[in-house]
């Protein structure tokens, strides 16, 4: 069970720290929720305590961890298949696994071919997305502002 302060991450959501833990009743159905906020965003995500294990929840990568990905972030792209509707899919797929790494790697493919070619509109729906849950974990992970978080980013994905 995590407590509040704890920073965690939400897959397809981002990151955030757990700002409460409140009792509602929603749809006649009387639960716990953790109230997340993520940073450089408004919003507050509702993550039912009983189903964080179900849905993938897990704590923040450490500095550590940060520095692997960053260094993942420099790595060649990785092949990908050249029809967009199955690149999305398999996009898609490695975003829903809530894996840091999986998610760089999309960023990280997703960038670089957007520069050679036009992303679909889909494709560029995706990249914001997992370039959001990227940084708002990049932010907990190092204790650093959004700013300096997308400068890293793009330093890191433009070698």
């Amino acid at each position: 069970m995590y407590k509040v302060g704890d920073k965690i991450v939400y897959p397809m959501h981002g990151a955030g720290v757990v700002e409460r833990i409140e009792n509602k009743t929603i749809l006649g159905r009387e639960r716990d929720y953790y109230v997340l906020h993520v940073p450089g965003d408004d919003m507050k995500i509702m993550i039912p305590v009983d189903q964080v294990d179900a849905i993938g929840v897990r704590n923040v990568i450490d500095r550590n961890d940060f520095e692997k990905v960053v260094e993942l972030l420099k790595e060649p792209s990785s092949k990908m298949p050249s029809n967009w509707n199955r690149r999305y899919r398999a996009n898609m797929d490695k975003l829903r696994t809530g894996d840091i790494c999986e998610v760089a790697e999309v960023v990280r493919n997703l960038t670089r071919t957007e520069v050679k070619k036009q992303l679909s509109t889909g494709e560029k729906k995706l990249l914001a997305n997992a370039r959001h849950i990227l940084v708002t974990e990049m932010v907990l992970a190092a204790d650093i502002a959004q700013d300096e978080a997308d400068r890293i980013l793009d330093s890191a994905i433009s070698l």
